[in-house]
């Protein structure tokens, strides 16, 4: 018997087929077929959704299935909106934002695409343009698939299969960051920690039972940052060159705002610890 992915990989790869036939008449009477089943399908569905409304327990655990999901949103009968499923996304992201003194905000939803902006010290940080892309994505296509697109502090309206933001090179390289599981256990509170994170040098910090994550290199003399001190407020000061950082504020410097230790994307949730490098 196949799988949910399998049939899914099956289905398309029969459309693609479909596609291909010549015979006009043929594929047209294929098309009516498929769609008399969905729609046959449609209202068998609908019904059944009508019938579980006086068992919410029944119908929230077929909800909380990706399968039954699925079918449910291709039919329209979804009982989440679909901008309270965006809202869900952007809360699964928002720690991260608010760790850095920022914070992401929906503007609204127009003819299915998502309006939002970054607001505070997200605002055009490279790190937190990653997360989007990488974080943010990955959860819209999750709790929101039937979303058009997204618009995102001027950037055009694009459809989700090509979302186009900056993304961070944490290694120069020219590889995209993709999300790596930290090995061992964070630190403590109040305690830095070096980490080689898929070939890159990482620090990761804990304020305050925050953590943030940063690349370890000074962003005056480029020094590594293992024994530099942190203040109880976040302040990371290079033990090389005495420069100041603020990891709560996007690792800027308050002695000179242009002046950054390169924020790398962190996000902690369902007991694992991830980081976005390349």
């Amino acid at each position: 018997m196949l799988t949910s992915e399998q049939l899914i990989a099956r289905v398309q790869e029969l459309t693609a087929q479909l596609e291909e036939v010549q015979d006009f008449q043929a594929r047209a009477v294929a098309d009516e077929l498929v769609a008399s089943i969905m729609q046959l399908y449609g209202e068998g569905l609908e019904r059944i959704v009508d019938a579980l409304e006086e068992a919410p327990e029944v119908r929230d655990r077929l909800v909380a299935d990706g399968v039954v999901a699925s079918l449910l949103l291709i039919h329209g009968l979804y009982p989440v909106s679909l901008e309270d499923r965006v809202i869900e996304a952007l809360d699964s992201v928002r720690p991260y934002m608010e760790s850095h003194g920022g914070n992401v905000e929906l503007l609204g939803i127009e003819d299915g695409v998502a309006k939002m902006r970054l607001v505070g010290h997200c605002e055009g940080c490279p790190a937190s343009e990653a997360t989007l892309e990488l974080a943010i994505k990955k959860a819209l296509e999750e709790t929101a698939p039937d979303l058009e697109g997204l618009e995102v502090q001027g950037v055009k309206e694009t459809p989700l299969g090509a979302f186009e933001l900056p993304v961070i090179q944490p290694n120069g390289n020219g590889a995209p960051p993709t999300w790596t599981d930290l090995d061992g256990d964070p630190p403590a509170p109040g305690i830095t920690a070096p980490m080689t994170v898929a070939g890159a040098d990482v620090l990761v910090a804990n304020v305050g039972g925050t953590l943030l994550a940063y690349r370890n290199a000074c962003g005056w003399c480029q020094a590594r940052l293992d024994a530099a001190s942190m203040a109880p407020d976040g302040t990371l000061t290079c033990p090389s060159c005495e420069r100041r950082f603020e990891l709560r504020r996007a690792g800027r410097s308050p002695d000179d705002d242009r002046l950054q230790i390169a924020p790398v994307p962190l996000l902690r949730g369902e007991g694992r610890v991830r980081v976005a490098v390349a």
